[in-house]
């Protein structure tokens, strides 16, 4: 015989992570699969109240949730800056935790250089100046991204394409003491 059925509001995430937890996972849709790696897979998906593109990245749930994930989930959502991808959500699926993000459709830095061969210094300013904003908006928030490379900076699909920074599973808070360190 099955016990009593769990009480959704008391389902947690991890320390410090009080956020609004969905259960209901049917308000996106499915677009198609826009990546995987170590930590799951990413999936652009469609908002069907406001047709709105995110991309959810989807982290398989265990017995406990990954240090790497809480600390991305709290230091992620605590930012907000036009060169940061936007922390929208998460999701409990029974099976997955889901991160819901800003969609930037122009993809990684790193394939806009590839397809390019080289920037004009202009064109490099442009980017770097926008990935310091983000880098230094980051430190006065005390929060040291730690994996910077070109596949965690991200493009929207503008014609003056806005550069954002994403991934923040290596993310640390600075204390007084760790920020003399770095």
């Amino acid at each position: 015989m099955a016990g009593p059925a769990p009480d959704r509001a008391a389902l947690t995430v991890g320390p410090g992570m009080d956020m609004p937890i969905m259960h209901d996972s049917d308000r996106y849709e499915l677009v198609r699969d826009i990546g995987s790696g170590n930590f799951g897979v990413a999936r652009l998906m469609r908002d069907r109240r406001t047709s709105e593109l995110v991309a959810v990245k989807y982290i398989e749930r265990g017995e406990k949730i990954d240090e790497n994930v809480q600390r991305e989930i709290i230091n992620h959502r605590s930012l907000k800056h036009p060169n940061i991808i936007r922390f929208k959500e998460v999701i409990l699926t029974p099976t997955h935790l889901a991160i819901v993000m800003e969609y930037a459709s122009g993809g990684e830095l790193f394939e806009r250089i590839c397809k390019n061969v080289r920037f004009s210094e202009d064109e490099a300013r442009y980017f770097f100046q926008q990935l310091i904003s983000g880098v230094s908006y980051c430190h006065s928030m005390q929060v040291c991204h730690r994996d910077l490379k070109l596949e965690n900076t991200l493009l929207d699909g503008s014609d003056a394409p806005r550069l954002k920074i994403c991934d923040f599973g290596y993310s640390k808070v600075l204390t007084h003491v760790n920020f003399i360190l770095f």
